[in-house]
């Protein structure tokens, strides 16, 4: 890997090496960039550092300090942070769907939400060219706009074939995919081997992520990854009002990385914290917050569970979580009191969290170890409901501090009536496949995924971050390329919309498209 000198000027320093981080990365250096990455986690070797076991893989998660509160605090970690190169890519289940149209004009649309500065339109390549590149595996999309996919669909396992019988029984379309996983080989990647172990960072790397697709690929090009080195702040020059670079401990050593350009791609946590931490006498309320922007409008998806117990033996974890997928319920029913909608997926919860989930019901000794011998009869289906942006829903700066001496984020959190209307209208979705499915019990699991926002993209900066390239507002030469720019948050899964929305900054930075 090529190294860059801390003194050296290089033409882009990128904060974060994730979804966003590392496709800029790839993109920016295949344009012939000089370019320097900055992670806070490690640069994960598969082989070593990672294991088919759930107790053994809470070290892929961002497990340092962070305050919640809230009508509905949002527990963190898990399901929504990620730690190292490859960012929450390394432990996301793999589904990776597209937005639809109607998510970039919701307000016009429906009088919720938010209007993207862009439309669908203007992603469209990117997405396909995304889905070649992880790539995707699934069948025929009818949903949005509709398309097809580079690979064809897996087979299901025991948790999806409930899923379509369920769903063919009541006449609700389902598809089997879509999934950044290889079916087949792919390059040096092997066939997914079925063992359900996907959030536990894929050990043969048959699931896509950064640390495996676009990070090589942007060191093979010339790229610096540097682990390790927590960003401390982004350093402006008071003078010009541009970027310098930016500030990071490494191995307890305080260094500066010159650049002519800082993308800053953290996430919805840590990019509003990096910006609020780094204040100045020009920005005495944190960075490119001239107009309290910064950390507002953060969302997550609501999450519930439900799941039906059957007489047969289903295995739910003999495959990848996600393998059906509907999204049926997805677009504003007119005939709902609600606004928006749903998708549902299955989930497959390994036994631990399964054990989590079962003894959050007031299950616990005898009886949980009684429960937890009938794990391979059930079957878990699982919603992600379009949460609405609220500007009351933000990350602040608290007192209490972190081993590196900085302020942590206090995440606020509360749902309004149409959060709680959807949560209730997807559970009883789940509840009729379930139930049309033949299963004999039925029991739901109240949780949240998915963060996106924080530093959103608008139209002026009275309204958001940055602009419809992702250039900051305040600071010309500073852009954010992460999952904090996306206005709303949509019914899918954002891992593939944050890696298009990257690229297509790229383009629009490198001066391909106008």
């Amino acid at each position: 890997m090529r190294r860059y000198r801390t003194d050296d000027e290089v033409d882009a320093v990128i904060v974060g090496c994730g979804a966003g981080g590392g496709v800029a990365a790839q993109r920016l250096t295949r344009a012939g960039w000089r370019v320097v990455a900055l992670d806070a986690g490690p640069f994960w070797d598969p082989e070593q550092d990672w294991v088919s076991d759930e107790s053994g893989s809470h070290h892929l998660y961002w497990n340092e300090p962070r305050v919640i509160d809230g009508d509905n605090p949002v527990p963190l970690g898990s399901n929504n942070s990620g730690r190292g190169v490859g960012g929450s890519m390394i432990h996301f289940a793999g589904f990776a769907p597209r937005f639809h149209p109607s998510d970039f004009h919701t307000y016009s649309a429906d009088g919720v939400g938010a209007d993207w500065p862009i439309d669908y339109a203007e992603l469209q390549p990117y997405y396909e060219q995304l889905e070649g590149e992880l790539p995707v595996s699934g069948e025929d999309w009818p949903w949005g706009v509709p398309h097809t996919y580079p690979h064809s669909a897996h087979q299901v396992g025991g948790n999806g074939e409930i899923f379509l019988r369920g769903a063919h029984k009541i006449g609700l379309q389902a598809k089997v995919g879509p999934v950044a996983i290889t079916n087949g080989r792919f390059g040096h990647r092997p066939h997914c081997i079925y063992r359900g172990f996907c959030l536990q960072g894929c050990k043969v790397n048959a699931k896509a992520s950064p640390l495996i697709t676009h990070v090589p690929d942007a060191i093979a090009n010339g790229a610096e990854i540097r682990s390790d080195a927590m960003v401390t702040r982004v350093e402006v020059d008071q003078r010009t009002g541009r970027a310098t670079g930016v500030r990071y401990l490494k191995d307890g050593v305080e260094e500066f990385q010159r650049a002519s350009v800082v993308i800053v791609a953290g996430y919805s946590i840590e990019t509003p914290r990096l910006l609020l931490n780094s204040t100045s006498a020009r920005f005495p309320d944190g960075l490119c917050n001239d107009h309290d922007q910064v950390g507002r409008y953060l969302m997550v998806q609501g999450a519930p569970q439900t799941a039906g117990r059957f007489a047969d033996e289903i295995r739910m974890y003999k495959a990848p979580p996600p393998e059906v997928s509907s999204e049926v319920f997805y677009e504003t029913d007119p005939s709902k009191p609600y606004k928006r909608g749903f998708s549902v997926q299955t989930v497959s919860p390994l036994p631990i969290t399964w054990a989590e989930h079962v003894a959050g019901q007031g299950h616990w000794g005898a009886d949980l170890r009684e429960q937890m011998r009938g794990y391979v009869h059930w079957a878990v289906l699982g919603a992600l409901c379009e949460f609405l942006p609220r500007a009351e829903n933000r990350i602040r700066l608290d007192r209490e501090t972190d081993r590196y001496g900085l302020p942590v984020a206090r995440f606020t959190y509360s749902q309004c009536d149409n959060d709680k209307q959807l949560l209730q209208a997807a559970q009883q979705v789940m509840e009729e496949i379930l139930t049309a499915a033949g299963a004999q019990e039925l029991v739901t699991f109240t949780r949240n995924a998915h963060l996106v926002g924080g530093a959103r993209m608008a139209a002026d900066e009275r309204h958001g971050v940055v602009d419809r390239s992702c250039t900051t507002f305040a600071v010309p030469n500073l852009y954010i390329m992460d999952g904090s720019v996306l206005p709303t948050q949509g019914s899918a899964n954002p891992a593939l919309t944050i890696m298009a929305n990257s690229a297509r900054a790229c383009d629009l930075l490198t001066g391909r498209r106008s």
